[in-house]
């Protein structure tokens, strides 16, 4: 066989062994993630943006959510509970005190933990969604083990609190790609991500109660998401006068039960 014949031969081999790696390879749609979710602040009362993160037509798709309807002076009030850091029960002395709904999403550890402030949340009126299991990067796991994840959380505070629906899924640190977002969905959730928050997470650099304040108010905007979280005493002892505040301007805390519409 002389060398020609033997690049002709090769090429065609190469050529069939790569039509063949191509359609057997798993298809991923382009902008498929993962993403870890940002947004343009609400300066003065202007609307935030997700414009410009390259992924607001994949939350249109799979009807996830940041924020309510913009032409409506209404916020949604929502916590990320990971861990219990003594002030969650003065969140919820708060909110019952000012009659404010809250969305509290939490993890396994909480469960497993805080089965007391579980049963007040329910009790108290509030929704309890899902933060995940034990708070992986869900766009690293796979289909199964985040059904997995999600369904133990439903599950166990379904055990606690009597609440037999969960609806609401916000995934660790904001991180996501499509497979979740098609997961989740297919599961029943609405994938709640948000439009106001500002860095409370650190434990160790709390800067008090005028500060988170400041940092929440100056984010105020019709049909905002708020994310807070438990774990902040900053938080916790500014909630009261985050309320009034915005109750002074108008504005009226609504449950995410009450949203009732899809990404601006």
């Amino acid at each position: 066989m002389n060398k020609c014949r033997v690049f002709r031969v090769t090429s065609i081999a190469m050529l069939g062994l790569a039509l063949l790696l191509a359609v057997s390879a798993p298809i991923m749609a382009e902008g498929s993630g993962p993403f870890h979710f940002g947004f343009k602040r609400s300066v003065n009362g202007k609307l935030p943006s997700i414009d410009q993160e390259g992924f607001k037509e994949l939350l249109k798709k799979h009807g996830a959510v940041f924020m309510g309807d913009p032409a409506k002076k209404e916020l949604y009030l929502t916590f990320d509970n990971g861990y219990e850091n003594g002030y969650t029960s003065g969140i919820l002395d708060t909110l019952k005190t000012k009659k404010v709904p809250a969305t509290f999403f939490v993890t396994g550890h909480y469960v497993k933990t805080q089965a007391e402030l579980l049963k007040r949340m329910t009790a108290e009126g509030h929704i309890i969604g899902n933060h995940s299991w034990s708070h992986p990067d869900v766009s690293a796991i796979s289909e199964e083990k985040l059904t997995e994840e999600l369904n133990r959380v439903k599950t166990e505070v379904a055990k606690i609190t009597g609440q037999q629906e969960m609806k609401y899924l916000r995934t660790p640190r904001g991180i996501f790609n499509e497979r979740s977002l098609a997961v989740s969905k297919k599961l029943g959730y609405t994938n709640v991500f948000w439009s106001l928050a500002y860095m409370d997470w650190n434990v160790k650099a709390q800067r008090g109660a005028q500060h988170a304040y400041e940092k929440v108010t100056t984010q105020l905007h019709p049909g905002a998401v708020m994310l807070l979280h438990s774990i902040s005493r900053d938080n916790a002892e500014a909630l009261g006068r985050i309320i009034d505040e915005a109750r002074s301007q108008g504005y009226e805390f609504k449950s995410l039960d009450d949203m009732g519409t899809k990404l601006p």
